[in-house]
């Protein structure tokens, strides 16, 4: 394959938040991780920490729509019905991906001696759905009138933490002059991986069910992956659905 036919790994994960996260775009993101991986190496690929370090760094690139964007897509809805919506569709991609990503490695009939290609789709898959979830989280700040400003890099961390930790961006952030530069400041990179590779791991877990043999395996990492990411918009709702607005 030639360099520049390579499937970017950020354009990937972009177009799968989209909701593209069929067979076919999970290949291409299988080919874009296996390219960047294998310059990591084993041991932080398994670890978690480079897929870790992966979402943070393309975090700032997940497209997220304003409200204004998010009702006309949604055909006007507001509110609690419009969260109820985006927590929906989040979850639909994620089941999608679970499915696309056990079926992907159903066909390939890995041999014993390959079965360590597998923790790769699972890298993938993982990556994909926090990739869809970190919009998810994203989009449902919007809905609750939240926005989370700053430059890109502050807002990417400020919602990976708070992916990581299962809730919304604090208000203590959105309105502190100088939030967000001041509580992710200098050495908070470190912190925010540590945090994160926590909650990828336990995420990572969760879809071993996914790499199952046959499509038992696919069936069962599709509703693995809907349960988990309607479980952290809802828990992320309440959230914001009680804290006072900025």
């Amino acid at each position: 394959m030639n360099p520049t036919d390579r499937p970017d790994l950020g354009h990937e994960l972009e177009r799968i938040t989209r909701g593209d996260a069929d067979r076919r775009s999970i290949g291409r993101l299988t080919r874009a991780v296996a390219s960047s991986a294998r310059k990591a190496g084993r041991r932080a690929v398994l670890s978690g920490q480079w897929a870790t370090e992966q979402i943070v760094d393309l975090a700032p690139r997940i497209p997220v729509r304003d409200l204004e964007t998010l009702k006309a897509h949604h055909g006007g809805l507001s509110g609690a019905a419009l969260a109820g919506e985006l927590i929906r569709n989040a979850s639909r991609v994620a089941g999608t991906v679970g499915m696309a990503s056990g079926a992907l490695v159903s066909a390939e009939e890995f041999s014993p001696p390959a079965w360590v290609a597998i923790p790769l789709e699972l890298v993938v898959e993982t990556l994909a759905v926090v990739a869809v979830e970190l919009k998810l989280v994203a989009e449902l700040h919007e809905v609750y009138g939240r926005p989370v400003q700053g430059t890109p890099s502050e807002r990417a961390s400020a919602l990976v933490r708070a992916w990581a930790e299962r809730r919304g961006v604090t208000p203590a952030v959105l309105t502190k002059p100088g939030g967000l530069s001041e509580v992710l400041g200098r050495g908070t990179r470190n912190e925010l991986i540590r945090v994160a590779r926590r909650r990828m791991l336990q995420r990572m877990g969760r879809n071993l069910s996914s790499l199952a043999p046959l499509m038992i395996g696919a069936v069962a990492g599709a509703e693995v992956n809907r349960r988990a990411t309607r479980a952290l918009g809802e828990a992320v709702v309440r959230d914001l659905a009680v804290a006072p607005r900025p």
